[in-house]
């Protein structure tokens, strides 16, 4: 393959074609016509390396706080910066090898994303998988959302450009084009991960400053705020309106429903259903989410989801239909044009269907069920589902982008039908949970990846690259992080105090997954607390708020809700009152820097992991202070540190570069 040193400073930006086309245009890839050097092992190590690490990021992040954050910028944005600094030894390079660095890397989120949905709940379940079965469950999601969206690409990405803006992708593309003129966007992403990391290890590693503020009110109702990074982060990447639709949710459960049950069970006299032990009236705040609010949020996101995926049948259906007219036309025909170039057709469906057959005929995979017809059933409940939603999420963040895409009412949706089938055959005993868990797993992963992948292409296909080894990128990126998210969660369970679903990390989609399953096939869910739950979610719908967003609030603790809305509060702050150009600046800096403290703070969580795992279960008991750990001046201390990570945020939001 000929080559094509790095662009030069007189690189265009994207023409105007490269948004939207009118009447009579067409769109031609920046690199069009050329033959730039794009898939080499430098590219494809520095972007598995770089999905690596923020993948282990967001399995932190997604069990603390029930969600992730999409990487694609990120990664972007770090690729930019390796490739500098191996251009400093004399390495040059083509702006399709950032892309294709870009494209391995950013296959970790959607892996992290589809494992921290499902697999923890084995773990809650006490059922403790083995590393090698979960990773090859992963890796069978992710490369079965990889390979299905393939047949897809040249109508969604080709034929619907200027109708399908794929936003992640177009901004993947913009990264990529301005480093080829000395950007220097980088800055804030690593001041980020140094803070992230620094004031994680505060708070968690040396525990000399509290994890949280809070301020005891009447009926058990508490305010509370995480000094959480990593979470002010999330904060300022989602913004003011959903940042204040979760902390509303999670508002209403702390100071609203705790204290309603609370004041009602001061007159009950016996336990109350689930709890069979306590009264209420003895239980703590903690005690009264554990055995009841979580059934109430745990209706609420089912319910949120499915609102969502509901909303979305409309496209789901267009999608589905333009997907199987795109196959009857025969989408593996060649193409001598290097932009058009797909892996083979056949070759696709070889591996597809080599899956599904290792899915059926290897035990363990799917569960420890050792019938043949288990999991036969298994896999084509797979087989069906995945292209379902494949097809769906690929066009869907066509036009809402990844985070917008509603993986986790795909997920529920998958669970409530592989559910009522299992329970129609009498498969209700653990294993046939597990393998019920199994087939949402792998359809979580495959729905994610394949709106990855499709955000990715996206990219390449404004620059010019050649589809065929994105999508082989792709799916190394699968192979090279699965491995590693799975090993994560694992470390996790074993090393932090309460495992997964305890009150370090609550896991809530994992636990939402299990209550799924076990309300289906125990058929003993506390009903009137899912309803409640339900209730309020379709309240929140009918106020035409962000339904899943709300839901999640009400699922999880007020402090870490609180923490998120500080940091979409300061985005507000900084970005109002100024010019639409300062204001989109600052918006980018603050986002690159809050995906900095998202990533330094969740490797930090995963490196105090690490350490309690070498030393043997040893925790880092802290150093010592002068001061109660739970006391006014420890309270004043941990303010004083939400304060000064807010200040943080502020200043590389609105530092301008120096000329």
């Amino acid at each position: 393959m000929a080559s094509q040193d790095t662009a030069s400073p007189s690189t265009p930006k994207l023409p105007p074609t490269a948004y939207e086309l009118k009447e009579g245009e067409t769109y031609e890839p920046l690199t069009y016509g050329q033959t730039p050097t794009e898939f080499t092992l430098k590219a494809v190590i520095t972007g598995a390396i770089l999905g690596v690490i923020f993948g282990a990021a967001n399995t932190y992040l997604g069990l603390k706080a029930g969600l992730t954050i999409s990487t694609s910028i990120p990664v972007a944005v770090l690729t930019v910066v390796a490739f500098r600094v191996l251009g400093a030894f004399g390495a040059k390079h083509s702006i399709l090898e950032l892309n294709m660095s870009q494209t391995t890397g950013s296959a970790s989120s959607s892996v992290a994303s589809g494992v921290l949905f499902t697999i923890p709940a084995l773990f809650i379940w006490n059922m403790q998988p083995e590393l090698a079965q979960v990773t090859l469950l992963a890796m069978s999601g992710g490369l079965v959302g990889v390979l299905a969206m393939i047949p897809l690409r040249r109508y969604l990405i080709r034929k619907e450009h200027g109708k399908l803006p794929y936003p992640e992708g177009l901004a993947c593309a913009e990264v990529l084009v301005a480093s080829q003129q000395g950007a220097r966007q980088a800055a804030p992403v690593f001041w980020g991960l140094g803070l992230g990391m620094f004031f994680k290890l505060l708070t968690d590693g040396l525990k000399a400053v509290s994890g949280k503020v809070e301020l005891a009110l009447a009926g058990k109702a508490k305010l509370a705020v995480s000094v959480s990074p990593a979470l002010i982060g999330v904060g300022y990447i989602l913004g003011i309106r959903v940042a204040s639709v979760m902390v509303g949710g999670a508002a209403l459960s702390a100071l609203v429903i705790i204290p309603i049950i609370d004041w009602w069970g001061q007159s009950q006299t016996a336990p109350v259903y689930p709890e069979t032990v306590k009264l209420i009236a003895d239980m703590s705040a903690g005690d009264i989410w554990n055995r009841y609010v979580r059934y109430i949020g745990a209706g609420a996101v089912a319910t949120g989801g499915l609102i969502t995926l509901v909303k979305s049948i409309p496209t789901m259906v267009e999608s589905f239909q333009l997907g199987l007219e795109q196959l009857k036309k025969g989408v593996g025909a060649a193409s001598s044009d290097r932009t058009d170039l797909d892996l083979n057709f056949r070759t696709v469906l070889l591996f597809l269907g080599a899956i599904l057959l290792v899915l059926t005929l290897v035990p363990g995979i799917l569960g420890a069920i050792d019938s043949v017809l288990v999991r036969a059933v298994a896999a084509v409940l797979i087989a069906v589902f995945a292209f379902f939603f494949v097809t769906v999420s690929s066009r869907i963040v066509g036009l809402v982008g990844v985070t917008s895409n509603p993986t986790s009412g795909m997920t529920i949706a998958t669970l409530l039908g592989v559910s009522l089938i299992f329970l129609a055959f009498g498969w209700t005993d653990s294993a046939g949970k597990a393998t019920a868990l199994m087939v949402g797993t792998v359809v979580c992963i495959a729905a994610s990846i394949a709106g990855d992948t499709s955000q990715d292409l996206k990219t390449g296909y404004l620059l010019g690259a050649t589809p065929r080894f994105q999508q082989i990128g792709e799916l190394v990126g699968v192979i090279t992080s699965a491995g590693f998210v799975c090993l994560v969660v694992m470390m996790l369970d074993q090393n932090v105090e309460g495992g997964l679903g305890g009150a370090e990390l609550p896991a809530p989609q994992a636990v939402l997954m299990k209550l799924v399953i076990d309300g289906v096939l125990d058929q003993n869910l506390p009903w009137l607390l899912i309803l409640i739950g339900a209730a309020i979610a379709v309240v929140a719908a009918l106020f035409k708020l962000p339904v899943l967003a709300f839901a999640v609030g009400v699922y999880l603790p007020l402090y870490t809700m609180a923490a998120v809305f500080v940091g979409g509060l300061i985005r507000w702050l900084v970005t109002r009152k100024v010019s639409e150009k300062e204001a989109e600046e600052r918006r980018e800096k603050g986002v690159l820097f809050g995906s900095g403290l998202v990533g330094g703070g969740g490797l930090t969580g995963v490196v105090l992991a690490v350490w309690v795992g070498v030393t043997g279960g040893k925790k880092i008991e802290g150093i010592p202070l002068p001061w109660d750990s739970s006391g006014l001046i420890a309270q004043v201390v941990a303010t004083l540190t939400l304060a000064t990570i807010a200040y943080a945020v502020v200043h590389f939001a609105t530092k301008r570069h120096a000329d």
